[in-house]
């Protein structure tokens, strides 16, 4: 039947165009205010938040940059241990009409900006607003460093694949592989798609896409692979898991020290060596299981491949000989992307990574100095930050197994 005179017939939504949502307004309005907050701290207008982090874009990244827009890598930097995309972000900014701080600043924001735009996008058919909220509150628990360091641009770029890869697997995978060639954690991104043909397209889309970028630096730069020896020399930071030993050993006299080594705070001394290679088997060990767990799964749902992703990371993280504050910025993002679907068995996991962001921000860099000089109040935090990655793991990779591979669903 016709509708009745003066009113209108709803209209179907149109196949790929968001709908408003309003209560979007919420998440919008609490990153805009978190932002504001992020952006006050790095500029040094928080009487709280004086720490000033950005001492690495304005001295370190524009000194990369000038020296990548000459056309080679810094061959002799041994702080530089990205892969060879990494220069287009540390270059940007040198194209934008501002200063490099500023420039840098504007790219951190929009690259911020498109993830909350992407996970309000993924909710716009009545899914939950959960990943949304997630992200604009959780980063800003980061402080200054957040917006001091590229991780957000990488963040964005695998997000982006992930959410793009639930409708366009070769899409996501080329997303993967780019990230890949970013900083090397968003190729874990595509471990979770679906077997069959899904999963073909979207890992050699990734190993194409790589590869296209590596050997286009490769031909067109000088030393784009020298950051693979700057990286294998790394040693146990001092907020890394595998440094909680050498807390306890130095109440019982172990005669180490902490300083700076390989661009970031280490620890030399006795047994150090050895802590760093458990941990490297410790990776290897983590990823044994995720193979276990691609050969054993059985159920596939539409969160799969997001949880399969944030457990992914997480394994990566922790058993990694560093922890640096803006890898939160992965966990946050790969948490969030969970969160955007109902299906998701990653809530518990998504919470405890915002817990441990906080406890991230009172470590560095509130207390970052006591690590270093080995005092207990900073120490007590590393310890409960480290204690709750730890918990995140554990729970996001017994859910993930639980609801895929036990036929019981426990």
């Amino acid at each position: 039947m016709p509708a009745p005179s003066g009113r209108r017939t709803p209209q179907p939504l149109r196949p790929g165009r968001p709908a408003f949502r309003r209560d979007w307004a919420g998440p919008v309005v609490a990153w805009t205010l978190g932002r504001a907050l992020v952006l006050a701290a790095v500029l040094g207008l928080l009487p709280f938040a004086r720490q000033d982090v950005s001492s690495d874009v304005k001295v370190i990244y524009q000194g990369w940059a000038q020296l990548l827009s000459t056309g080679t890598f810094p061959l002799d930097d041994v702080t530089w241990q990205y892969p060879p995309l990494a220069a287009l972000v540390m270059v940007v900014p040198h194209w934008l009409p501002w200063s490099y701080f500023t420039g840098f600043l504007v790219l951190v924001a929009v690259s911020d900006a498109l993830v909350l735009g992407l996970l309000l996008r993924a909710s716009r058919r009545g899914g939950p607003l959960a990943g949304a909220w997630l992200w604009a509150g959780a980063v800003p628990l980061l402080g200054p460093t957040a917006y001091c360091r590229f991780d957000l641009v990488v963040t964005a770029v695998a997000v982006t694949g992930l959410l793009a890869s639930a409708a366009r697997p070769r899409l996501g995978g080329v997303l993967a592989g780019l990230g890949a060639m970013l900083k090397v954690w968003p190729a874990l991104t595509v471990l979770g798609a679906p077997r069959g043909p899904r999963t073909r397209d979207a890992w050699a889309a990734a190993a194409v896409s790589a590869l296209a970028v590596g050997f286009c630096y490769a031909v067109t730069m000088v030393g784009a692979f020298s950051f693979l020896g700057f990286q294998e020399n790394r040693g146990v930071e001092v907020e890394s898991l595998g440094a909680l030993p050498f807390y306890l050993a130095h109440l019982f006299g172990w005669g180490g020290r902490a300083e700076m080594h390989y661009g970031s705070t280490e620890f030399l001394g006795t047994g150090v060596p050895t802590v760093g290679r458990l941990m490297v088997l410790c990776t290897v060990a983590g990823f044994g299981w995720l193979l276990l767990w691609r050969v054993r799964a059985r159920r596939w749902t539409a969160a799969t491949p997001f949880d399969a992703a944030l457990a992914a990371l997480l394994l990566f993280t922790v058993t990694s000989r560093v922890i640096s504050p803006q890898y939160l910025l992965w966990l946050i993002g790969a948490a969030a992307v969970c969160l955007t679907s109902a299906r998701t068995t990653q809530r518990p996991t998504a919470w405890l990574i915002a817990a441990a962001t906080l406890c991230t921000y009172l470590e560095f860099p509130l207390l970052f100095g006591q690590l270093a000089e080995f005092r207990p109040l900073g120490v007590v935090v590393l310890c409960v930050r480290n204690l709750l990655l730890a918990t995140a793991t554990a729970v996001s990779c017994r859910r993930l197994w639980r609801e895929t591979v036990r036929a019981d669903g426990r």
